[in-house]
């Protein structure tokens, strides 16, 4: 096993330099948001969707095509707004009456990378559109189904549900984003640094570093990253704790949650964990990556009740009790 680990350890670190170089072209444009940017890099390691969530002018949107512009890779944005169509995003048939046939026309979300910005400007009929695509990596446009290319990944900013202007995104949907980041403000010195850099003559612009290619070996290095069988028991009770919190010695909060998170709470934790690691040049995951990586993984997938919203119990301090309360490793 030990040398396993040191021949896994070597080869994340061989695979994982990219990143510094990654991190380093995208702090040329980007000040500070460390943790919003390791965040999307684990989306793009894994797979998994990512939703950003925050006010408007807190560099979510600059953030993404940022990190596009490191990749060698087809990138799309789509704005989200009140009066978008479904086939604005997927594509839809158009009749040639020269040949009197239909053709299909791809829509925007046909590309590697998929920006929906302000995701929650849309109605529910128009951000299930994506529904299909961000589970099946396919497309139904009338009677064809289209695969989507590889990789695909959505990135989607929303601002927080109490602003004027938006919808909330079904939980269906929500469930099919690995990751749900809160976005904060910058400290007075990162803003500072904002202010500075964005004010100059020359705009920063961050440079390829890495190909799709490269992407994908990645991909195949943080999928051997060591899981250890008590590290996944322990992903599996935090997920248990949030369907039958009694079970877990957690009774001060079980009133509060309607529903647990899905299995796909489970696989995500678990991905991510590895490449929160990989990330860190590492080869084994440990209860550190599971505590810093796990409130984007669940804070979504739990729904509260109305008790909960009555008393302002927030599904945050609930995944706080979870991981107080289970026992680490």
């Amino acid at each position: 096993m030990q040398t396993e680990l040191r021949v896994i350890n070597e080869m994340v670190m061989a695979e994982s330099a990219f990143v510094d170089r990654i991190l380093s072209e995208v702090s040329k444009v980007i000040v500070g948001q460390k943790a919003m940017i390791e965040r999307i890099l684990i989306g793009l390691l894994t797979g998994g969707h990512v939703l950003l969530q925050g006010v408007p002018g807190l560099a979510k949107t600059m953030t993404i095509k940022t990190l596009s512009d490191t990749l060698r890779a087809r990138f799309s944005r789509i704005q989200f707004t009140p009066d978008l169509l479904p086939a604005d995003i997927i594509g839809t048939t158009i009749y040639n009456p020269q040949t009197g046939q239909f053709s299909a026309k791809q829509g925007p979300v046909f590309a590697n990378l998929v920006l929906g910005d302000e995701i929650n400007r849309a109605p529910a009929k128009t951000q299930s559109a994506l529904l299909e695509a961000m589970q099946e990596r396919q497309v139904t446009i009338g009677d064809t189904t289209y695969p989507l290319p590889q990789p695909f990944l959505v990135m989607a900013t929303q601002n927080p549900i109490e602003q004027e202007g938006t919808y909330p995104l079904p939980e269906a949907q929500l469930d099919r984003f690995m990751l749900m980041v809160k976005v904060g403000y910058p400290s007075r010195e990162e803003e500072r640094q904002i202010m500075d850099r964005m004010t100059a003559m020359m705009t920063p612009h961050a440079e390829p570093v890495i190909s799709l290619e490269e992407l994908a070996k990645a991909r195949g290095v943080v999928n051997q990253v060591y899981v250890d069988e008590k590290i996944r028991d322990y992903i599996v009770d935090v997920v248990a704790a949030t369907r039958a919190p009694r079970d877990f010695g957690l009774a001060a909060i079980a009133d509060f949650i309607e529903y647990g998170a899905s299995p796909r709470a489970s696989i995500y934790l678990n991905l991510a964990a590895r490449a929160h690691a990989f990330l860190r040049h590492r080869g084994f995951v440990t209860p550190e990556d599971i505590k810093s990586i796990g409130p984007d993984v669940l804070r979504h997938r739990i729904i509260l009740t109305y008790e909960a919203e009555a008393e302002e119990v927030t599904s945050e301090e609930i995944v706080r009790k979870l991981f107080e309360q289970i026992e680490v490793p």
